[in-house]
């Protein structure tokens, strides 16, 4: 049966969504507000999918941007709820629930509002467990689809006029770069719902129970507080089936940020591995070139009290840990399975992915 989510659920969500961000995924802080307003102003029930009736619709409730940028970004609650809005408006009939592309630090709790205000469910299944660069990768299998859907974008920077709002309708893979160029015009991080589709479609192509994983991990970090960095890190790594790649001082960081909203680059550690940056990290290599760590592998940076770190927050001469958690314990969606979805990232960051990616390991 479906669970009322409450005050408690908004820090575990926030604290374990924040490990599964891989170094983007969002903003803590945006999360707490998300969740707090949400069960503050009413009751976000989360379902599985299989408590829907197959011809339900459920939608896919995102932040688009890159938030480990320093862009005059602004999105509020309310953008989040105003996206579900348009997209019920353009399908000509009601969402039942709303799944999110993938978990992050706020964008874990991308449902929880509207839920809330509108009476959607909050669907136990993402499009990709950890956070990733492009929607295509959390489209659950619509990315080469040539079937047309309908994407919504809400929000920007009021002050400086950069406020928009977009509905636009074609293939997934047409579309999505209209929207993430619509982040960067409104500032950098947008709100949107998207990709509406049957809850049969869903249950067979989604990450299932992707919220629960990042709550579980949430709950243990939390209860885990208070005894200290190492046992933190180490709670983390028991609970999510993963291991310490590295743990060592960063001597290089060089990542820019790009025109079509994304921070690419490098952070190099005083070992010699280097991670790949597309918003979040994609790679690591070790000190003699050779991959030891590739998408849709969770990759995250821990601080030594545990802090997961966004991409933003990394400088040199920090002292970071790097988790790894294979992508064979992890439930894997049609997108990150889907071939489609890595030409575009790899010619982004010049390295190869896909190969790592679809090895079937």
């Amino acid at each position: 049966m479906g669970r009322i989510l409450i005050e408690r659920d908004v820090e575990a969500a926030v604290k374990g969504g924040s490990v599964y961000a891989a170094g983007g995924g969002g903003w803590a802080d945006h999360g707490r507000q998300l969740g707090y307003a949400a069960v503050s102003v009413g009751k976000p029930e989360l379902v599985s999918v299989e408590e829907l009736g197959d011809d339900e619709w459920i939608a896919t409730a995102a932040a688009i941007g890159a938030p480990a940028s320093t862009t005059p970004w602004e999105m509020r609650g309310v953008d989040y709820i105003k996206a579900v809005q348009l997209l019920q408006d353009a399908l000509g009939g009601k969402l039942s629930g709303l799944m999110v592309g993938q978990n992050g630090k706020s964008s874990t709790l991308n449902g929880w509002l509207p839920s809330a205000v509108l009476g959607t469910k909050v669907v136990d299944a993402v499009g990709d467990i950890r956070a990733h660069p492009t929607g295509d990768m959390g489209s659950i299998g619509m990315a080469g689809s040539p079937e047309p859907m309908i994407q919504t974008a809400v929000g920007g920077n009021r002050a400086e006029n950069s406020y928009i709002e977009l509905v636009t309708r074609g293939a997934t893979a047409k579309v999505s770069p209209i929207l993430r160029t619509a982040a960067d015009q409104s500032g950098g991080f947008i709100a949107s719902c998207r990709n509406p589709l049957r809850a049969s479609y869903v249950r067979r192509h989604a990450a299932l129970g992707g919220i629960s994983l990042a709550l579980e991990l949430g709950e243990a970090i939390i209860a885990a507080e208070g005894k200290g960095g190492t046992a933190i890190i180490e709670t983390i790594a028991k609970t999510t089936k993963g291991t310490i790649l590295c743990a060592d001082r960063i001597v290089r960081k060089d990542v820019v940020y790009t025109k079509e909203a994304f921070d690419i680059g490098t952070i190099t550690l005083a070992s010699g591995e280097v991670l790949h940056v597309m918003n979040e990290y994609m790679a690591v290599d070790s000190r003699d070139g050779r991959r030891i760590a590739t998408f849709p592998d969770v990759i995250t940076t821990l601080s030594e009290d545990a802090e997961p770190l966004s991409v933003g927050q990394l400088h040199e001469g920090m002292q970071i840990f790097v988790l790894q958690v294979a992508k064979s314990v992890i439930p894997l969606s049609a997108s990150v399975l889907d071939p489609t979805v890595y030409p575009y990232v790899e010619a982004q960051m010049g390295i190869e992915i896909a190969k790592y990616a679809l090895d079937g390991r």
